[in-house]
């Protein structure tokens, strides 16, 4: 691994933070087993971190104050380069803040800090927002951890749920095109389980937009497992890439795409934290590890 990269190490597992991006590009648990899906030709991303949008803008376009400026999918910051704050052994932080670049597309002043510590047998993430500058920052943050799937190579992807903490009978939201379907979804999930398959992914991200839940499992009946929890997310994105890809995203975010009919000012669109000067914002979620039977 490259220079610009540190690996955290503690109790029995392992993970690899880069600069670009602030991203986690592996994440091992006992005898090296790899859970962290790792950027085949399907998604050429391990976990991006979504920032100052989550999903798409439409047109492509923030509008502040009556101006547009570019914003693609996601945010720039999963293709910015950090700065190392602090590097040990078993955490690190790395920070973007804004320039020139950032205000082209983002005209407010920022600072986004990406915390990675290993604990017993997880991984904890927090991504905290400052707003540096001396108006309201509007913002969004997301994590988007891709997972192998299945876990178990020999195992059918079918194999695989989700078991959230709570029922979750809320029906959930769709997209198409990146855009926020204006009418909600049956939710596919029955009581806690959702059950995963390839087709469940045909029309993109599965999006609960009001989770009773804060946390999730994504397990089969034997072999490796993943428990889920995160605080300060608003809304859950579940997607794998449709056609078959061989990952699975569990996504907590703190804000959503543009509904379709949506071309307001970027600090009126839904999901979108406003931030006072001096004040901060965070988004944390962990990641626990079980090897389990194989």
């Amino acid at each position: 691994m490259a220079q610009d990269s540190q690996t955290l190490h503690g109790d029995g597992i392992s993970a690899i933070v880069v600069g670009q991006g602030a991203e986690l590009v592996s994440l091992q648990g006992a005898q090296g087993f790899e859970f962290l899906w790792q950027a085949g030709p399907e998604w050429r991303r391990h976990s991006p971190v979504l920032f100052p949008i989550v999903g798409r803008l439409k047109g492509d376009q923030l509008r502040h104050r009556g101006q547009t400026y570019p914003m693609t999918q996601h945010g720039f910051a999963r293709d910015k380069p950090f700065t190392w704050e602090e590097r040990g052994p078993r955490s690190c932080t790395l920070v973007l803040t804004d320039d020139a670049d950032t205000r082209a597309h983002y005209p407010f002043a920022f600072r986004l800090a990406v915390t990675y510590t290993l604990e017993r047998q997880q991984l904890g993430v927090t991504l905290q927002v400052t707003n540096t500058g001396d108006e309201m920052l509007p913002a969004s943050i997301g994590a988007h951890p891709a997972f192998n799937w299945p876990l178990l190579p020999e195992l059918p992807k079918e194999a695989y749920r989700l078991t959230f903490a709570e029922n979750e009978p809320a029906p959930v939201r769709r997209v198409k095109d990146g855009l926020l379907l204006s009418e909600p979804s049956p939710t596919p999930i029955d009581g806690r389980t959702l059950a995963l398959s390839e087709r469940l992914f045909d029309d993109d991200a599965v999006i609960l937009d009001r989770p009773a839940s804060t946390s999730v499992r994504y397990a089969a009946d034997r072999g490796p497992a993943i428990e889920m929890s995160w605080q300060g997310a608003e809304e859950l994105g579940v997607w794998s890439k449709p056609g078959g890809a061989p990952f699975l995203c569990i996504e907590p975010w703190h804000g959503i795409a543009s509904p379709a009919d949506f071309d307001g000012e970027f600090s009126d669109k839904p999901g979108v934290m406003l931030i006072e000067p001096g004040a901060k914002r965070s988004l944390n979620y962990r990641i626990g590890l079980e090897l389990g039977r194989r």
